[in-house]
């Protein structure tokens, strides 16, 4: 698999309410190499999301440090992490947040612009071709079904050849057999670039396709699985 790409060391996250303090992640720790797969399981209020935000440096813990890409996020300012996330993450939501003003390929194209790469086009008409919408290319965003709209957002995610793909409930908005092709979608181009996938998701079919699963009921990590 190669070198750690992504760590996580006794990482907690405490937030005030009416109640008092409350734990939402307790003390949770993982490693992942490159290429590697986690799904993280668990109900609605379990963390998942919670934990996603700290691994992907959208949020800071209360305790415990995340190491990506060798930065140890909570030295870092936040326009340095979001440097890091630019370089170095891509992301998928179930909400796909696509810009509905631009069509598929301006899409995709988008954050390779923004990167300065000179050959945005390109590599944004080669992605949309291998995720089969090439005949697609000039559609916007309301005129895709949802399976089309999230396999814009996935190619637009890889883009940029993240080493760590976040995605949340990737396949939430989808039917079961849209939603197995954006699984398949997922690992095949998780096995052809060498990106880590972390994915936190409902579908238990699509959790086991992972190589590590971890699964959390109220902030805790229970019973980590590694098929």
């Amino acid at each position: 698999m190669g070198a750690s790409i992504l760590t996580a060391r006794n990482l907690s996250k405490v937030v005030p309410s009416a109640e008092g303090e409350l734990t939402i992640l307790h003390e949770l720790s993982l490693e992942l190499n490159k290429g590697d797969s986690l799904a993280i399981v668990g109900s609605s209020g379990s963390g998942k999301s919670t934990l996603l935000g700290l691994l992907a440096g959208l949020d800071l813990p209360s305790s415990g440090e995340v190491t990506l890409a060798g930065q140890a996020l909570s030295t870092l300012d936040e326009d340095q992490r979001a440097r890091i996330r630019a370089e170095h993450v891509g992301f998928v939501f179930q909400s796909f947040q696509l810009l509905d003003s631009l069509n598929a390929l301006e899409n995709v194209m988008l954050p390779l612009e923004l990167d300065g790469r000179k050959d945005a086009r390109e590599r944004a008409r080669h992605l949309l071709e291998r995720v089969g919408l090439g005949e697609r290319l000039t559609h916007s965003p309301r005129q895709l079904s949802g399976g089309e709209q999230q396999r814009v957002a996935i190619a637009r995610a890889f883009a940029a050849e993240p080493d760590v793909l976040f995605a949340d409930e990737p396949t939430g908005n989808l039917d079961s057999h849209t939603g197995e092709r954006i699984s398949d979608l997922l690992f095949e181009l998780n096995k052809e670039s060498g990106t880590t996938l972390v994915l936190v998701t409902h579908d238990e079919r699509l959790a086991h396709r992972c190589r590590r699963l971890i699964r959390l009921e109220a902030g805790l990590m229970v019973a980590p699985l590694e098929p």
